[in-house]
């Protein structure tokens, strides 16, 4: 059996999963409030059920995605008060085989695990190219990743490239910079808008700057609700001006950084765009704008044009990358593959 760890700032979500016929299979997974443990080991510990410091004798291997740069099998979260090491939850949760890797480099490894079914096809591109391929992936905040091609093999790699200046496009999104530097004091990310953060910095924008009006009673939605799950339902539907101007805004951002992630690293394979939030637009990632700055790219837009851009559907696919990952690596430390044996 493979455990798999999704680690977050606000949540954790684990799942087992196991091998037939050489291809994954879902036992079963369960999502935790970060918070509201001490450590990951309490939060394993009650997932598989164990009451002592043993979680289970089944766990042949784990892996957990964390977001962030991996060192020595090492990190300090951000957003929780906690230091991850690998050796030392291994021997906590007498887990032999147990591995931390940056949670992109987890989804990247998902995307070779994936059926036709978990992938929406933006863009067709050109399919008979092979190379490498890019993996950009809004949620809470803008995940990027580089899946290297070697001749052979893809091979996910980490990135936090989601820090990196945002570039604005238009005269609007010069104003959008603007308005952004001020409120932060300085450095604005392509993180700060595109991802869940960023949905709200441009809302917040476009009524406080630009005076689009906002109703009372979205006001007061905002207020009670989930803002990013109101402004998606709004925005989708067409219902609102001012929460479907914000989506329009935010898709083109996230095209025209998806297009510099392609030329930057030559996504002849395409692009994976993962995360959280475009499954739940498709509609409006279909309209013409997320495709319209990805190819915008002057003299190499025939370039970009011809690399096929796809939407990952699968709200699991870092968790089945992280047991990919588990297995392949316990594979190679201990000479015994459980996917091939399974085959």
């Amino acid at each position: 059996m493979i455990l798999a760890g999704d680690v977050g700032g606000t949540k954790v979500h684990l799942a087992l999963y196991r091998f037939q016929q050489g291809s994954l299979e879902h036992v079963r997974d369960r999502k935790f409030s970060a918070p509201q443990y001490p450590d990951l080991q309490s939060i394993v510990r009650e997932f598989l059920g164990a009451k002592d410091q043993q979680a289970s004798d089944e766990i042949d291997a784990c892996c957990f995605g964390v977001p962030g740069p991996v060192r020595k099998n090492v990190i300090q979260l951000t957003n929780l008060p906690w230091t991850l090491d690998g050796r030392q939850l291994s021997r906590d949760l007498q887990i032999e085989h147990l591995f931390l890797i940056n949670d992109l480099e987890a989804n990247g490894y998902g995307i070779a695990e994936l059926t036709p079914e978990q992938l929406f096809i933006l863009s067709e591109g050109d399919s008979s190219q092979v190379g490498n391929r890019g993996l950009i992936a809004a949620g809470t905040g803008l995940g990027e990743g580089v899946i290297i091609w070697n001749g052979k093999n893809h091979i996910p790699m980490a990135s936090e490239g989601g820090h990196t200046d945002f570039g604005p496009r238009s005269d609007l999104e010069m104003e959008l910079l603007q308005y952004l530097r001020a409120d932060l004091k300085g450095h604005v990310s392509w993180e700060r808008v595109c991802s869940g953060i960023g949905i709200k910095n441009i809302y917040t924008f476009l009524r406080d700057v630009k005076k689009m009006e906002e109703s009372s009673q979205l006001r007061q939605r905002m207020q009670e609700e989930d803002p990013n799950a109101v402004i998606g339902e709004l925005g989708e539907s067409g219902e609102n001006e001012l929460c479907a101007k914000v989506l329009e805004i935010f898709v083109s951002i996230y095209g025209a950084e998806a297009g510099n992630l392609a030329l930057k690293i030559l996504a002849h394979s395409g692009i994976y765009v993962g995360g959280g939030i475009a499954p739940k637009i498709l509609k409006t990632m279909q309209n013409g704008a997320f495709m319209q700055a990805f190819c915008d790219k002057g003299r190499m837009r025939d370039l970009v044009l011809n690399m096929p851009v796809r939407i990952i559907l699968e709200s699991r696919a870092a968790l089945m990358g992280a047991a990919a990952y588990a297995e392949s690596r316990a594979a190679e430390l201990s000479g015994r593959s459980i996917r091939a044996a399974s085959v």
